[in-house]
């Protein structure tokens, strides 16, 4: 089989001339010295100098790898090529069919697109500032006879981004209703999305309901029957793979009538002593509280009193506090909650521990069944009735039937 051999002739001031022959015409019988390795021969006829070199192909060394860039970063297809002598090098977007660029001539007027190359062996296309429309396939392409060429697909992905719209905004509810909260996320991939709450676990809800979650996966969070305890700040929180996640607020807010709880209805002091009355009151929107004794409201400029109040929340810690216990401030103490959907209010009775006080409580007292006096007598004697709490509640509860 014949190889065909190309003729570079150098001539004079710069000049050459490239021709084509079989191997036997070029070198006639002077196949001497030459082996089948060998690929130029060079000899020298007045002044011109014939070098017979292959006429070699180009080819690619390594495919051409797929890329996954993130939106606003920049992505670099490389194509290495062989030989490639006077061939050249063109990058094509293969969808549509646009010239990018040729050799290093950058042919599209898209100014994010640049090439270079190293030794016109590997060759570089950089497109800077990546958009969602750069996404698609991507051609290194060389000018043979038949052409050749490779491709490639850019995969643009896009960190996740809450839509501040159908995303719910803070929420108001009555308590017993029931409450959707919905995130509304996207990105490139689809972000998947869980709701937490901001402080301590989630409450059961529709979405899982056979115990207390740190977090539950979904666009929506259903709450049923809200009460109290689902009222706080939840985070919706967004993330598909690409950094940063994101996440957003949503604060529900649950309205209920106030409720009192007392610990003590039943106080006792001496005269001059200082005494505190506590009352619990939960509401919301939040209450007006106020204290009442004997249902004459109190002031804050009584100087018999201190109004105290310690709010958390939708809590209030209620306290009375009584500076010098005196005859004007044994009675009945009322701790009143008011907000928009209703009120309440209880009641602490205040009683003396004196005995004069404690002897006419019992001389005024007409019992609708008399109580057996001698036991009575033998209780006072037994535990000392005078200093005895325990025997100033019989009296009390006595009173009260």
């Amino acid at each position: 089989m014949l190889e065909e051999f190309s003729f570079i002739a150098f001539l004079g001031a710069g000049l050459a001339v490239r021709f084509q022959c079989l191997l036997r015409e070029c070198l006639g019988s002077d196949m001497e010295g030459w082996t089948a390795g060998a690929i130029k021969k060079e000899w020298k006829a007045s002044r011109i100098t014939l070098s017979v070199l292959p006429n070699k192909v180009p080819r690619f060394e390594d495919s051409l790898n797929n890329l996954t860039v993130s939106l606003g970063r920049e992505a670099v297809f490389t194509c290495v090529v062989n030989d490639l002598g006077s061939f050249r090098v063109a990058w094509l977007r293969v969808d549509t069919q646009t010239i990018l660029t040729i050799a290093t001539h950058v042919i599209t007027k898209n100014h994010r697109i640049a090439v270079n190359h190293s030794d016109r062996r590997v060759w570089f296309l950089h497109i800077h500032d990546v958009r969602q429309s750069d996404r698609g396939w991507y051609m290194c392409q060389l000018n043979t006879d038949p052409m050749k060429s490779q491709t490639a697909y850019l995969d643009v992905v896009v960190p996740p981004d809450i839509l501040d719209y159908p995303t719910s905004s803070d929420q108001v509810a009555r308590e017993g209703a029931n409450v959707s909260l919905r995130c509304a996320a996207h990105g490139v991939p689809t972000p998947t999305v869980v709701w937490r709450k901001e402080a301590g676990d989630l409450l059961p809800t529709a979405n899982f309901s056979d115990a207390q979650n740190s977090s539950v996966s979904g666009a929506v969070l259903h709450l049923v029957k809200v009460s109290r305890l689902h009222m706080g700040a939840y985070l919706c929180i967004a993330s598909n793979g690409v950094p940063p996640s994101v996440s957003k607020r949503v604060m529900l807010v649950v309205h209920f009538p106030p409720i009192m709880t007392i610990q003590n209805q039943l106080v006792g002091a001496k005269e001059s002593d200082t005494v505190y009355l506590d009352c619990h009151s939960e509401a919301f929107p939040r209450s007006i509280n106020y204290w009442t004794i004997n249902d004459q409201i109190i002031s804050q400029t009584d100087k018999r009193f201190e109004i105290m109040a310690v709010e958390r929340g939708y809590e209030v810690d209620m306290k009375l506090k009584i500076k010098k216990v005196g005859r004007n401030t044994f009675g009945t103490y009322s701790c009143i909650s008011k907000n928009s959907l209703g009120d309440t209010d209880g009641t602490i009775k205040l009683y003396s521990l004196s005995g004069k006080f404690e002897e006419m409580q019992y001389n005024d007292v007409d019992f609708e069944e008399t109580p057996d006096v001698s036991e009575l007598e033998a209780l006072k004697r037994s535990e000392g009735v005078r200093n005895n709490v325990h025997v100033l509640l019989i009296l009390a509860l006595l009173v009260i039937s």
